[in-house]
């Protein structure tokens, strides 16, 4: 290479070097190169192309003396094998020398383009980066076939240097603005989900001192976010709170592991809890690299944590009288026994249940029976210590739990004794509701509660008995347990397994009354349920009915009165003997009447044996239609659309059917039997009687008298106008078959009584 052109070559570099520092664009850099090449190559026609790779592709990057068509119609070209020069030396990562164009089978699909712009021969060489990944390419066409000489290809690769310097450097700068530019949409996103997340981030100093605060609104700061940053923690909060900060600071920073941990402080909007989160952060500060800081999040938990108060509340609390409830005493029990056996000291368990209060709920309603539950749980508070717990179980059932009542039996007995007097004394004083006023009394068991008698469930069961046997002396007393009333509790027990025995063995049936009216005709019947016991004979159901009703086996019963009900009405029209006006009457429980399965079992019942719902009479008490009546209304019309009827029994003995009777749809009344005992007294029983049989009339519903057992009374009723009578002067219930053959033998009423 001569002087002269090495004079070119290097003012050349000069200005490419200079303007690649400076950060020319890269276009305007590799024209240069361009120039640069064509004016110091030994060829005039030479002609300088750089070409860029991006992806699978070549774009042009500069091509300053070359046709901008050919350079259009050319760019964008695909690399691979034989796709003229440039894209084979992409391809092969080789330099790719094309002498003639014309005939190369490299340019196969390309020379037709490259001869219509007199390009002869192409010398392609590829650009790699330091890395050795491919930049693009770097080509010199001509004007004439041609090969290069040694000098050629060392001034092309001289070049191809710069290009390779000039490309490597633009991808870095992209790659930079691209980094810039995904840093900077990460930043404004951190900013947007900050802006809008319920948690409060703050950038503490290892000093205390607020260096940068995130999320959310000032309500929950001290001050707004402006005017805390830069502050310290020890001179903003109150020395307390301080204290707690900079210790979870100095705790986080000490061990590197995140603290989880909650605080209260008092901020604009009130006292708020928080649950605080801190980690180590260094290198938060470049400029100063040794100071160390921690991330603090904290979360508003207030709302979460008065709801696990109020969660705390109903597991443990009544929420009618806030006092602990059964399950909190059962804590307590269970903590107060442990102490005892490690003292000796004895405690005791009084266990109250109200004398009669159903009558209250059944009268004015459950809201009337809640106001004097809450003000009997106020009164019984002023008379307990405050280490005793007052509980209540349920219902109208208080427990108050004694953890220290004497050193022996006779000084707790003694301090029990007078503790029962003061609570029975909160009861001397009327409960109002409203106008009305009631005198209220309890009924108290006492289990004393010792080293030896040290089973929690067993001092809950033996208080519970020893209530029961106030109850049985006429209730407003109190008992101490007696382990007899416990072996009869158990005995009950004993009877519920056998009671399921017995529905299983098909020991249940049904026993039917006949009922008949003025006229002598037999209009029905009442089904009563009996227990046929294979040792014990025949038992009555008041031995059984309550136990079967305490332990949820009423259903099973009634299924079998009721199959029992449908064979008896299917007997009796197989003979002729009855029509449609027939009726049997079956006792609804109130657990039935609630009980969503009631129409499932009578609907399904009546089906499998095709009888008409309008035979089945269905008796309920009075007592049942005081509670919640829209729900009791609707409940009836649903069965009496089935065709089913409804009859009141032992009406005259509850305590709001009068004010309500005539919003029921029944169509019978059936006089209680402790009425028709006294029928023959002229004053009371004779007066509530009539009044009845009058009112029944007025409502135009049929009056049936119970209980009827002689000819006198028999007398009396029909000169009252009754419309029919069920009792011993009539028949005692009967089996199935004895009253098949009763029914078939008797005629008239006549000589029923005769």
């Amino acid at each position: 290479m001569n002087v002269a052109r090495l004079k070119k070559l290097l003012s050349h570099q000069q200005v490419i070097l200079s303007k690649i520092a400076l950060g020319a664009p890269l276009s305007e850099v590799l024209t240069e190169i361009c120039l640069a090449i064509e004016e110091i190559i030994d060829d005039k026609t030479a002609m300088c192309s750089i070409l860029s790779r991006q992806g699978k592709q070549l774009f042009h990057f500069a091509a300053p003396t070359i046709p901008q068509e050919y350079c259009d119609l050319i760019n964008g070209v695909y690399i691979g094998d034989k796709v003229g020069s440039c894209g084979t030396a992409a391809f092969t990562k080789l330099r790719t020398i094309v002498e003639d164009i014309e005939i190369s089978p490299l340019w196969d699909n390309f020379k037709d383009l490259a001869l219509r712009f007199d390009l002869r021969s192409c010398w392609s060489t590829p650009v790699f980066s330091t890395h050795g990944e491919l930049l693009g390419t770097f080509a010199i066409y001509h004007g004439r076939p041609k090969a290069p000489t040694k000098v050629d290809l060392e001034l092309i690769d001289f070049f191809v240097h710069f290009s390779s310097i000039a490309l490597e450097k633009n991808n870095e700068l992209k790659k930079t603005k691209q980094l810039l530019a995904s840093l900077q949409q990460s930043n404004e996103k951190f900013k947007a989900f900050t802006k809008v997340m319920p948690d409060l981030i703050l950038i503490l100093s290892e000093e205390g001192v607020y260096t940068d605060i995130y999320g959310t609104s000032n309500e929950l700061l001290l001050e707004s976010t402006s005017d805390l940053i830069g502050q310290n923690v020890n001179n903003l909060l109150p020395i307390k709170d301080a204290q707690m900060i900079m210790a979870v600071i100095k705790k986080t920073l000490a061990t590197n592991e995140m603290q989880i941990f909650e605080y209260e402080l008092d901020v604009p909007k009130g006292k708020v809890v928080f649950e605080g989160r801190a980690a180590a952060l260094d290198d938060y500060h470049t400029d100063n690299p040794s100071q160390r800081h921690v991330v603090w999040m904290a979360r508003d938990i207030s709302i979460r944590k008065k709801a696990e108060q109020e969660v705390h509340k109903l597991a443990f609390y009544d929420p009618l009288t806030n006092l602990p409830n059964r399950r909190l005493l059962g804590d307590k029990l269970s903590l107060c026994v442990e102490s005892i056996k490690q003292s000796n000291d004895i405690g005791a368990l009084l266990f109250l249940d109200l004398d009669n209060f159903k009558r209250i709920n059944d009268s004015l309603g459950h809201s009337a029976g809640d106001e004097v539950l809450v003000e009997l749980s106020k009164r019984l508070n002023t008379i307990i210590k405050s280490s005793d717990t007052l509980a209540r179980a349920g219902g109208d059932e208080f427990i108050i739990l004694l953890e220290h009542v004497g050193k022996n039996t006779q000084q707790a007995s003694h301090e029990c004794k007078v503790l029962a007097t003061k609570i029975q004394s909160v009861f001397h004083e009327k409960f109002e509701i409203g106008e009305l006023a009631f005198q209220v009394s309890c009924s108290i068991g006492i289990c004393l509660i010792d080293s030896v008698n040290a089973q929690t469930d067993n001092i809950l069961k033996f208080a519970d008995t020893a209530m029961y046997r106030s109850k049985n002396k006429g209730g407003n007393s109190s008992s101490f347990y007696d382990p007899a009333l416990q072996t009869l509790l158990e005995k009950q027990t004993e009877l519920e397994t056998d009671i399921v025995r017995a529905i299983a063995s098909n020991e249940f049936c049904a026993y039917f009354q006949p009922q008949v009216n003025q006229l002598g005709k037999v209009v029905g019947a009442e089904a009563l349920i009996r227990w046929n016991h294979p040792k014990k004979g025949l038992i009555a159901p008041n031995e059984f009915i309550p136990i079967a009703e305490q332990y949820g086996l009423i259903q099973s019963l009634q299924n079998v009165v009721l199959r029992d009900i449908c064979k008896l009405i299917n007997e009796l029209k197989s003979t002729n003997t009855i029509d449609n006006s027939f009726s049997v009457s079956i006792n609804i429980s109130q657990s039935q009447f609630n009980s969503s399965n009631l129409k499932k079992e009578l609907f399904s019942t009546i089906k499998e044996f095709g009888v008409e719902a309008s035979q089945i009479k269905l008796e309920i008490t009075e007592s049942m239609l005081s509670s919640d009546i829209e729900h009791t209304i609707v409940q009836m019309k649903e069965l009496i659309s089935a065709g089913f009827v409804f009859s009141i029994d032992d009406f005259g003995t509850g305590y709001s059917c009068l004010t309500y009777l005539s919003a029921f749809p029944v169509k019978e009344l059936k006089i209680d039997k402790s009425f028709i005992d006294k029928i023959l007294d002229q004053a009371k029983g004779f007066s509530i009687a009539q009044t009845i049989i009058s009112l029944g009339k007025s409502l135009n519903l049929v009056v049936v008298a119970e209980g009827v057992e002689t000819a006198a009374q028999y007398e009396v009723l029909s000169k009252m106008n009754i419309d029919s009578i069920q009792g011993y002067l009539i028949a005692k219930p009967m089996p199935k078959a004895h009253y098949l053959k009763w029914h078939n033998d008797k005629s008239d009423v006549h000589s029923l009584i005769s």
